[in-house]
């Protein structure tokens, strides 16, 4: 008897079960292979365990926790019904959950096939339906989210789950963007505090400097740049919980008279420039393909001829195929992305590297220095996920089990993201020239690096 099956008195619903769990690890055979030729264990509601046939250095349990968690997950077959089987917990993941991430592409190169998906129904349909599903679907959907004041609610949706939660996972200044590790080894503090300096040198911040910071988030970038560089920060956001605590945050720094915090849309800045500098770091995957062209004409109006921009925006990968109507009409009924739509960003959409450098272009600005940190936001999210698992219990009292289970799979998700190349976060520094034609950029990139240079006009003398 395999493991994990008890000896019970035939009944019906005994044999239900068994043909139940049957019919399950027949589906999960033309999914993934023989337990012999997987690298992972199977578990399944009532206990029974496929073990891996192949050794990992990443070991990790794939776990049905219902009988129906399969037709739920594959049913009609989508990213987003494998997601939610997750969030609502008959799905299960232990051990090094971060590489089961691949499972979800494996599952639709398999089932997107119509010989593929056709082999696979008739078992299906056999297996028990989800009692959760069904009350899932009797429930109102999340409204879609995308324009001009639903941005806001789209905002509020993500960053006014509570600070609280926040301040479990991520580090002590609350910066929620990658991070800058100058080694592997160091501590998530050490590699945001060197993100903010490398932020604030980019821009060649100097003292009495007028800065905007373009969704400020809960105010680090603002402190660090006035506390270090003497600059005059303002930042706009659009969510009340996070001015709040910025606010508080910038008061006990004693920074009040040189910070401020205000509630804004990027839309609803002035039209005459006013700031030296300017940087938006992670608020762009807010803004969509469509809206790109004002986002950057806002940002260029309210530059001062001779100032920059920096942009720190996730993209996603520039070397798809293109996207020809079939292709859209499978993304579309897979579901692409529809998970992170849905329950995280109501508004995110990501766009290549090449439609960022267009519109920034086509605005007026010239574009100075690319740099990719993918990397890096792939060690950042191991360390929110880290810090997220170690306080489960805490983050469960604060939003539920359920928005738990959402965030833990958006950061799995995006770890995997990241660590297959398929999305990237850059740092794109932009010029806004004055009349002359000068960007006053330095020669080289040393003053980036907290090298000493020469001053513009000797390093030209020299030339």
């Amino acid at each position: 008897m395999p493991h994990g099956m008890q000896e019970r008195t035939p009944s019906s619903r005994t044999f239900v079960t068994r043909d139940s769990t049957a019919r399950a690890r027949q589906v999960v055979a033309a999914l993934f292979g023989s337990p012999a030729a997987r690298s992972f264990t199977v578990r399944y509601w009532n206990g029974l365990e496929e073990h891996a046939g192949i050794a990992s250095d990443r070991p990790f349990t794939l776990w049905f926790k219902t009988p129906g968690a399969l037709r739920r997950m594959l049913l009609p077959p989508s990213e987003l019904a494998i997601a939610e089987t997750f969030i609502d917990g008959e799905v299960e993941l232990e051990g090094n959950a971060e590489y089961a991430m691949h499972l979800g592409d494996v599952i639709g190169e398999r089932i997107q096939s119509l010989s593929g998906f056709a082999a696979l129904l008739p078992l299906l349909v056999g297996l028990p339906r989800s009692r959760t599903q069904e009350r899932r679907l009797a429930e109102n959907r999340f409204r879609e989210i995308h324009r001009r004041r639903g941005g806001t609610e789209a905002i509020q949706h993500h960053y006014d789950v509570g600070n609280d939660f926040y301040k479990l996972w991520l580090d002590e200044q609350m910066v929620y963007t990658c991070a800058f590790f100058q080694s592997p080894t160091d501590s998530l503090e050490d590699a945001q505090a060197a993100k903010l300096d490398l932020i604030c040198r980019k821009l060649r911040l100097e003292r009495g400097q007028r800065l905007l910071d373009i969704g400020c988030g809960w105010g680090a970038l603002l402190i660090h740049a006035a506390a270090n560089y003497g600059v005059h920060a303002t930042g706009i956001t659009l969510s009340q919980a996070q001015a709040d605590l910025a606010r508080k945050r910038i008061a006990a720094a004693g920074l009040s008279s040189v910070c401020h915090v205000e509630l804004r849309d990027y839309r609803d800045l002035g039209t005459e420039p006013e700031y030296d500098r300017i940087a938006s770091v992670g608020m762009m995957e807010h803004v969509g393909y469509e809206r790109l062209p004002a986002y950057f004409d806002s940002a260029f109006r309210v530059l001062l001829p001779g100032g920059v921009f920096l942009n720190h925006t996730i993209i996603r990968d520039g070397h798809r195929p293109p996207e020809t109507r079939r292709r859209q009409l499978k993304s579309r009924l897979w579901k692409r992305d529809e998970f992170i739509h849905r329950y995280v960003f109501p508004d995110g959409r990501l766009v290549p590297l090449a439609r960022v450098v267009d519109c920034a272009e086509q605005t007026g600005f010239e574009v100075r220095d690319v740099e990719a940190l993918r990397e890096h936001y792939a060690m950042t999210l191991r360390h929110w996920l880290r810090r997220l698992e170690s306080h489960g219990s805490e983050a469960v009292s604060l939003v539920g089990e359920r928005k738990y289970r959402t965030w833990r799979l958006y950061l799995l998700a995006a770890i995997n993201g990241f660590r297959s190349g398929r999305n990237n976060i850059v740092q794109v520094l932009l010029a806004k020239c004055d009349s002359s034609g000068s960007s006053g950029i330095p020669l080289t990139r040393d003053y980036m690096l907290g090298r000493q240079t020469r001053s513009r006009d000797s390093a030209l003398a020299a030339a």
